[in-house]
């Protein structure tokens, strides 16, 4: 911890009267040599393939590397490729993705692959105006899709990149803005090796989070995750579970289901709602009062 508070000290001494061009290479530079001597390795990072690159990307929305390592192997040998994901029956594409959470990017995923075998052949689309017509890819998930698939300079932020830019750029400030971050992103990129560079800056962000408290407090857009335990993101994560292992169930046969399981949030009135929400987002189909996986 002293070599990093040093090195961050040394930093915003340098950049009290502004921000340079020397600084920003001082910048680049501490984050290239932490990079060469401590860079994480991840399967994906080693097979950089599309699809791989759009796996991986969806599975760490919102998940830590850790969790998304486990899970990323078993992914790719039950669906290695575009077009076995686009045929896959969806009780199978969740019954993979337990135990991830979030499970409409199960879906999201399952979604765009389908797309991108009808409308684009198989291959992934290379350019973010392209990946963001994708379900659940947002600006930013478009950029570094198309970073880390293609080494093309996309601008794009995310939470360990935010952080690092953060501690050194704004440590005396608070509601940050990601405008202001992204700003000097793009001064910084690496334009010849962007998926490096993008590579480098997350790593740089572990180290930051694993050893300071957490600069992303300081932004605008901090949010606390809410509690998981007892919540309605379980009640439909238990739901999809349940159906994942049956044909089909109704309200009531849901209710004793979670009654044994002592899921308290589980009642007739809640279940319903839920079911509901499910059909309409596309996760499941409705035949008389039996509910399964579409």
């Amino acid at each position: 911890m002293i070599d990093l508070e040093n090195t961050l000290t040394q930093f915003h001494i340098l950049i009290r009267n502004g921000v340079t061009p020397y600084s920003l290479r001082r910048f680049v530079s501490i984050i290239k040599k932490h990079y060469n001597r401590h860079g994480r390795a991840f399967a994906w990072r080693s097979d950089t393939g599309p699809y791989s690159i759009l796996v991986s990307e969806i599975m760490l929305q919102q998940t830590q590397t850790s969790r998304v390592s486990q899970k990323y192997d078993e992914w790719m040998r039950a669906f290695p490729n575009m077009e076995s994901l686009a045929n896959a029956p969806l009780k199978q594409v969740l019954n993979v993705w337990q135990g991830m959470g979030y499970n409409r990017r199960a879906i999201a995923l399952k979604s765009s692959a389908e797309i991108i075998v009808r409308d684009y052949g198989g291959a992934l689309p290379r350019h973010p105006e392209e990946l963001i017509k994708l379900p659940h890819i947002g600006p930013n998930t478009a950029g570094s899709i198309a970073a880390f698939a293609y080494n093309e300079p996309t601008i794009f932020i995310e939470t360990n990149i935010r952080s690092v830019f953060i501690a050194f750029f704004f440590h005396d400030k608070q509601e940050v803005h990601d405008k202001e971050i992204l700003s000097l992103v793009e001064k910084t990129l690496d334009t010849k090796h962007p998926r490096d560079w993008y590579y480098a800056l997350m790593d740089y962000g572990v180290l930051l989070k694993k050893t300071l408290p957490n600069p992303n407090k300081k932004s605008k857009h901090y949010a606390r995750q809410s509690t998981f335990k007892g919540s309605n993101r379980e009640l439909r994560g238990a739901i999809l579970r349940a159906l994942s292992t049956t044909h089909a169930q109704t309200v009531s046969g849901l209710v004793r289901v979670f009654n044994k399981q002592k899921l308290t949030q589980a009642n007739k009135h809640t279940i319903q709602k839920n079911l509901n929400d499910l059909v309409h987002e596309g996760f499941l189909i409705k035949t008389k009062n039996n509910y399964s996986l579409k």
